[in-house]
Parts: structure tokens; C-alpha cells; sequence
């Protein structure tokens, strides 16, 4: 992955939170805040704003829940091997105070509903590596030398932690590569698969699969290959469409139905610029019939993209599977307007059913990643140093939804807006959430209206804000 540098990051110390989400009457709506000069982080409104029948010449932001669209899976991160690895480093009451922040909504929690993870390493490890890795010059069709030993140092262990804080958390795997053996060229970086081990390498990603289960993790859904239109990265793959397609169809597909895996497969894993990639092959009925979906990045593209994709197959799911929102930490102002507008807003109006952003942690350095060809810019989410934790503008980006829309939610109907980026969801327990940002350099005031009745909401230049209120 590249890093994103269109939006400003900082970090930033948590404020406090109240664990009382919810309005408390019909006619109150709670309020979250963020601002740009970091006054408030996701701080809620002391008090409430009300629904009333008075007129007003604000312009007006209707949401209508009658007009339904995707069903939403989840919020949240890339816990990359370096995440874990640092994770892993942090003192047992530290790393658990943490994980219960990010995997709960009780309290100051953020309610992180959804987490990408790397099959084998990606660039954010400290060395790249695959779980068939042999020394140069000797292949392994059998597969007889698989196993997980390098996941189960850090990547196993908190995950297993993470899911005894929340079981029914979503996980979606990536390879960055398949064993280097297997491919055009015996390295982890670049390349693309040899033919001749499509089966192997899809016998390879149901023992991934089976091994993940035997140590107590569900792995919903996969992507075929992580930006398979990039070698730069160290690990990478080049994987073209037509060899994707005839991968699925010859043999990654074949093979999850003869094992009966009901893991998702999805395809593509890169940028919105390259449509026809996610096209060519749902558009081919052989392959398609394997896959749920398509999967998506923004370094490149227009977000609009994935409606184009949607509208062509309405019936295979939209997913936000990366994104990097970052800048070294300490910068005076935290975009969070800017960072919620582009990415999480964008997605979700054009139908994906999540949103994740890279990656969760790193140290002061941007580090752990590989040489030639790691992220050395991708502070994520969180930046660790030992116990210490800073908050950066990536975390209140995702946490301004997950904290308020869990899985199962609904998108519904909100005013397109100049200037005021937004959109809004009904969740399983019958409440709204509407999620704005103001990203004009002026204070706008606007009314939310929700059927007939209203209420005046007012953001700063730069600032975000979620509205929560009981559904009628």
C-alpha cells in the first residue's frame, strides 16, 4: 500500500467519553464531537438538541429512513503483523485496558466491529515471510512443511484476546504474496504466480483457512490478493485480472466448495481507478459464481467508482478493505472533517458494507515494516511506545461510526450536501445515526429533518460531529 497524505493526522491524547450513547427521549439527539483544533475528540454534548416544528432558513438536511440501502458489517482497522507485535510488547493491564477501548463501546470504548489481517506478512511486519517458506531453489507442492508458527508469536495471541473481548468480531485475510517458490520469480517481492501451482496455492489458502480454525478464529472473508497490480512492496504479487479470474474458477472456487469453506471470496484489493479489473471477472459466470464480492482502495480513483461496480452486479457486495489516513504525529490541527469525508463517508454512500483503514498501530517511527518496499509514513491509527498510547486522527475517523453503528445497520437516505459531507444509517435497536463534516473553512449551520421535525445543528470549519436519536 501507499500512504494517503491528503488528509492531515495528529495525535492526540483521548478525551473522555460518557458510556451513554443513546438519546434519552423521542425528541433528544445526542451529539459527538471532534474539532479541528482538538478542543473536542469525540466528546459528547453536554446538552442535547431537541426536534421541534419551527420554522427556519437554514439549508436543510433530510433523512429519510423509508429509502434503504447496503447493510453494514463493520468498522475498523488492518491489525498488521506490526500491530501485533506491539501489541504483544505492551504490559498485560496496559494491552487490555487498550483492546477493551477499541473492541468495546462501553465507557470511552470505540466498538471496532471489523479487522483486516495479513495471510502471511505484509509490509508492516518487521521481515516479510510466508507459511511455506523454503530455501531457495526447493518447492513443496505438497505442502508438507505448512504451518502458522510465525502468527502464532504475536498475530494468534491477540487476536485470540481481541475476540474473548468481542466473539463476534469480523475478520477479513489478505496475502500479500503466495510462498515465494511458487511464483515467476523466487522472492517475496514481485512477481506473479506460476500456473502450474494455482491448485497448491489454493489448497494453501484453505489450510490457512482450516489452521486459523483450529485456533478458535473464524476468518469471514478473504481477498485473492492484496493491490495485485502492485510489485513494489516488499512482500508483493502481481496477480492481472485474467489470471485472477482463471484462479477463482480453476481453482480457488473449486476448492472451497469441495472443502465446504463458506469463507467469503473477494476480488481485486486495490484502487478505484481500475474498475475494469472488479468488472472482467464478475462479469465471467464461470468465476463469479464463486465470489461475494469485490474489494476496494482509494489511493487512486474516484470513491463513485464502487456504485459503477454495484449498479453493473447488485447482488455481489461492496467492501472498503484499506485506506491510510496519516502524517507523523505532533501536527497542530487534526483534520478529522477532511479524514471522515473522504473515506468513510465516501464509501459508505457508494455502497460498502465496511470500512477499514491501515493500519491499527505502529511505533514513533512508523515501524515495524520490511525493507525495500515497507510503509516508512504509516503512523495508523494508534502509535504505541511501550504502555504509552496516542490517539491519531485515523482512530476518531473510524470511531465516529463504529462506537454508533454496529453491524447489521442499515444506510438510509441523507441530503447530498456541498461542503457538508454526511450519511446516515438505522441501527439494529432502532436508532438513527447520522455522521456529518464540515469541510468548508466557514461555520455552517444546517437542520436535520426527520419526519416533518427538525433540529438545528451547527459545525465549525473542520469539525465533525454524529447525531444519535431514537427512530420514530
Amino acid at each position: 500500500m501507499k500512504p494517503l497524505h491528503l488528509f492531515l493526522a495528529a495525535a492526540v491524547c483521548l478525551s473522555g467519553f460518557n458510556h451513554k450513547v443513546r438519546a434519552q427521549s423521542p425528541d433528544s439527539v445526542s451529539v459527538w464531537l471532534s474539532t479541528q483544533d482538538r478542543s473536542a475528540l469525540l466528546q459528547r454534548q453536554t446538552t442535547p438538541l431537541s426536534f421541534s416544528s419551527r420554522a427556519s432558513s437554514n439549508p436543510i438536511l433530510d433523512v429519510d429512513p423509508e429509502k434503504k440501502f447496503q447493510t453494514i458489517d463493520g468498522f475498523g482497522f488492518a491489525l498488521t503483523g506490526g500491530s501485533a507485535q506491539l501489541l504483544q510488547q505492551m504490559s498485560k493491564p496496559a494491552r487490555n485496558a487498550l483492546l477493551r477501548r477499541i473492541f468495546t463501546t462501553s465507557g470511552d470504548g470505540i466498538g471496532v466491529s471489523y479487522l483486516r489481517v495479513s495471510i502471511g506478512s505484509s509490509d508492516m511486519n518487521a521481515h516479510p515471510y510466508s507459511y511455506d517458506d523454503l530455501p531457495a531453489g526447493q518447492t513443496d507442492p505438497a505442502l508438507k512443511h505448512f504451518n502458522l508458527a510465525k502468527d502464532e508469536v504475536a498475530v494468534i495471541p491477540i487476536l485470540k484476546e481481541i475476540l474473548s473481548i468481542n466473539p463476534r468480531i469480523k475478520i477479513l485475510g489478505s496475502p500479500w504474496s503466495a510462498p515465494p517458490w511458487m511464483k515467476t520469480v523466487d522472492s517475496p517481492k514481485g512477481g506473479n504466480l506460476k500456473p502450474k501451482y494455482y491448485r497448491g496455492y489454493a489448497n494453501y489458502l484453505v489450510k490457512y483457512i482450516r489452521a486459523m480454525q483450529a485456533a478458535g478464529i473464524t476468518i469471514d472473508a478473504i481477498t485473492v490478493q492484496n493491490e495485485p497490480l502492485n510489485p513494489k512492496n516488499t512482500p508483493s504479487m502481481v496477480m492481472l485480472a485474467q489470471e485472477q479470474d482463471n484462479f477463482i474458477k480453476t481453482a480457488l472456487g473449486p476448492a472451497f466448495h469441495h472443502e465446504g469453506i463458506t469463507t467469503k471470496i473477494l476480488i481485486y484489493d486495490h484502487n478505484a481507478d481500475v474498475v475494469s479489473y472488479a468488472l472482467s471477472i464478475l462479469g465471467d459466470p464461470a468465476a463469479s459464481r464463486y465470489v461475494a464480492g469485490s474489494a476496494w482502495h482509494l489511493y487512486g480513483g474516484e470513491v463513485s467508482a464502487l456504485t459503477r461496480v454495484h449498479d453493473a452486479f447488485p447482488d455481489k457486495g461492496i467492501y472498503f478493505t484499506e485506506q491510510s489516513i496519516t502524517q507523523p504525529p505532533n501536527s497542530s490541527d487534526i483534520a478529522v472533517a477532511g479524514a471522515i469525508s473522504g473515506v468513510p463517508v465516501g464509501a459508505t454512500r457508494n455502497w460498502a458494507r465496511n470500512v477499514l483503514l491501515w493500519n491499527l498501530a505502529a511505533d514513533p517511527n512508523a515501524g515495524p515494516h520490511t525493507n525495500d518496499g515497507g510503509c516508512p509514513s504509516c503512523y495508523g491509527a494508534i502509535t504505541l511506545d511501550g504502555d504509552k498510547a496516542t490517539f491519531n486522527v485515523a482512530y476518531f475517523t473510524i470511531a465516529h461510526f463504529s462506537k454508533f453503528v454496529p453491524p447489521g445497520s442499515v444506510r438510509i437516505a441523507s441530503t447530498d450536501m456541498e461542503q457538508m459531507s454526511n450519511v446516515a444509517f438505522l441501527t439494529p435497536d432502532h436508532h438513527v445515526v447520522l455522521v456529518t463534516a464540515n469541510t468548508g473553512n466557514f461555520v455552517k449551520a444546517f437542520d436535520v429533518r426527520y419526519h416533518g421535525r427538525s433540529f438545528t445543528g451547527t459545525l465549525q470549519p473542520g469539525s465533525a460531529a454524529t447525531y444519535v436519536w431514537p427512530a420514530q
